[in-house]
Parts: C-alpha cells; sequence; structure tokens
C-alpha cells in the first residue's frame, strides 16, 4: 500500500491528444470492482493511474487486479490526483461530491456517479469548483452513453413531435430473497429508487421532451416515487422508480407516443459497455473544451429536481388523507 506522507499542491496537467489519458478511480466497492475499474485498465485511450480506497487492503486487491498503484487515506488522495489528469468516482453521492470539488481544484478532470450529490448545495459546488477550475466534468448517467440507447436518445430528440412520455425503472434489489450486492449500499438503503435510478430516467426525459417546467410527486408502496412532469417542449411524462418490487414485477422500460407514433428504448450492452462511453466523452471535452450536455451542470438540475420530488413525496406528494380516503389537496 502506497501512502504518501505529506500532502502536494497538484498542478493542472494539460492532456496531449497523443498520450493516454491518465485517470485515477476512487472506490473500491461492487460498482468500482465490476464497472470502473475493468473499463479503465482496457481503454486504449486511458492509462489507470491509481486505485483509491478507505480500506487499504481492498484498494491493494483492487490495484494488483488491474496493473496499478494503491493508495489511501488523506495523502493518498493528494497523491492520486497529483498521478492523475482526471478521476473517476465509485463512492456514496455525498463522499463524491466535495472529493470532485477537491480533484477539480486540483485541475483534474472529473468523472462522477449519478448522482453527483444527494444536496442541492453539494451538487452546486461541484459544478461551480468544475467551472472555476475549468475542468471538464461527466456524470454517468448509464443511457446517455450505452450506445444503443444514446443513439436512440439522439433520434427521437431529432424527430420531436413528442405528447408524452411513460417510464419504469422498477428494481428488486430489496425485495425479500436479493442477494445482490449493491443491496449492502447504506444511502441506496436510505434513498431508495428515486436517487439511484431516477437519474437514468430523467436523464433520457429531458434531452427528448425538453427541461422540466413542472413536477409533482407521490409516494408508493415501500420505496416505490410517482413522478407527473411538465415539459418545455409542452409534452408531459410520468415517471415510477423504485429497488423494492417483486422480481416478478422488476423491469426498466421508457416509451414514448407522439405525432409519429411510438418508441420503446431498446436494450444496451451493459454497464462496462456504457461507462467506456463516458470515458471518450470526458476525453472528447478534455480535448475540444467544449462541454458535455451531461455535465456537472447538468448534475445540478437532476439534483434539484430530485430534491424537490423528495420534499413532495414526503409531504404525500401535495395529497390530504381525510376519513381514511385520499383526495387532492
Amino acid at each position: 500500500m502506497t501512502t504518501p506522507a505529506g500532502s502536494t499542491t497538484p498542478t493542472p496537467t494539460a492532456t496531449p491528444t497523443t498520450t493516454p489519458l491518465r485517470i485515477g478511480l476512487l472506490g473500491t466497492g461492487p460498482w468500482a470492482r465490476n464497472t470502473q475499474a475493468p473499463a479503465l485498465a482496457a481503454h486504449p485511450g486511458v492509462e489507470l493511474s491509481g486505485v483509491w480506497g478507505r480500506r487499504a487492503e481492498a484498494a491493494d486487491v483492487l490495484a494488483a487486479a488491474h496493473g496499478t498503484r494503491a493508495y489511501t487515506g488523506e495523502a493518498g488522495i493528494d497523491a492520486l490526483l497529483e498521478a492523475s489528469d482526471a478521476v473517476a468516482f465509485a463512492l456514496p453521492p455525498d463522499i463524491q461530491a466535495p472529493l470532485a470539488v477537491r480533484a477539480a481544484e486540483a485541475g483534474c478532470h472529473i468523472l462522477m456517479d449519478k448522482p453527483v450529490a444527494t444536496t442541492v448545495e453539494g451538487a452546486r459546488a461541484v459544478a461551480e469548483a468544475a467551472a472555476k477550475a475549468e475542468v471538464a466534468s461527466v456524470v454517468f448517467c448509464t443511457l446517455r452513453f450505452a450506445p444503443e440507447t444514446a443513439a436512440w436518445i439522439a433520434e427521437q430528440a431529432a424527430v420531436g413531435g413528442w405528447f408524452t412520455a411513460r417510464a419504469q425503472w422498477l428494481g428488486s434489489l430489496y425485495a425479500e430473497g436479493s442477494a445482490s450486492e449493491y443491496a449492502d449500499s447504506p444511502w441506496r438503503r436510505e434513498k431508495g429508487g428515486l436517487w439511484d435510478v431516477g437519474p437514468h430516467a430523467l436523464s433520457v426525459l429531458i434531452p427528448v421532451l425538453g427541461e422540466v417546467t413542472e413536477l409533482t410527486a407521490a409516494r408508493g408502496p415501500a420505496d416505490t416515487t410517482h413522478l407527473i412532469l411538465r415539459h418545455s417542449s409542452g409534452a408531459s411524462s410520468t415517471v415510477t422508480l423504485g429497488l423494492s418490487a417483486p422480481p416478478a414485477a422488476a423491469g426498466m422500460d421508457i416509451e414514448l407516443r407522439g405525432a409519429h407514433g411510438t418508441a420503446a428504448i431498446p436494450g444496451w450492452d451493459g454497464a462496462e459497455t456504457a461507462f467506456r462511453g463516458a470515458v471518450d466523452a470526458l476525453a472528447e471535452a478534455v480535448r475540444t473544451g467544449v462541454p458535455h450536455t451531461c455535465d456537472a451542470r447538468f448534475g445540478l438540475r437532476l439534483t434539484e429536481l430530485l430534491a424537490e420530488a423528495e420534499t413532495q413525496a414526503g409531504q404525500h406528494g401535495g395529497l390530504t388523507r381525510v376519513r381514511g380516503r385520499v383526495r387532492a389537496g
């Protein structure tokens, strides 16, 4: 385990297009092991510059598996930032956000998981730090970077004329008998499907239907949340999100209806392929200086919408209980 004594003050590093982009990874959990680390290590345009973990043993194991250096502790964060042009995050959102600010201030480009943060203040700090430091940023919303779904989103946005849309993302992570290793995630258990899969649904609907101008939220069974949205195009959409559905009811579907008929989102080839697409998007933003549309600013907007939905759903979504029944408040 490498934990250099003392801290350093990294300076921004220009990355020539002819050399690999040095990307460090912060995090050693299931998402890092199964997606980020393999994608970064295999990417032809990337040098995996190191892995940082809170637990030294976990960092050692993951770094060794991909032929790179392990870091831990506060000094390890500084050392990894100094050794990197960019950093990718596989951490809980409210641990990710302040570290993303720290990385931006050190001159590193940032590739973040969704949501950027679960507070508007945290997400805004990241967006402002990235803008001030003039570093590139990308938020990894899977469907925006998987080749199949990214192409579909672009196609439907170009078609236009959409009247309404329906999105359902129901996982069974917390259903009885679930053995998923992601079920051990404290932040997912606390925040539920709204924050875990809500960014995915919104990241598809907004580029196709336009900015959200009105939002209504209500609670469903277990951690399920229902959203009704109006968009700047005039279209409306409904969204159902949850992580506690019975296994037989779990699944994802997004369907658009409009002047040209209907369109359903296609399947995609897994998270690792999508993450490679996010790496490509970050590298392009670094090379050109043109911000990606799914950047820290977009991540801030997602957090604003999810925070508003959480507030409404916590207040029964604007519904009032009267004599055992529910009526509009």
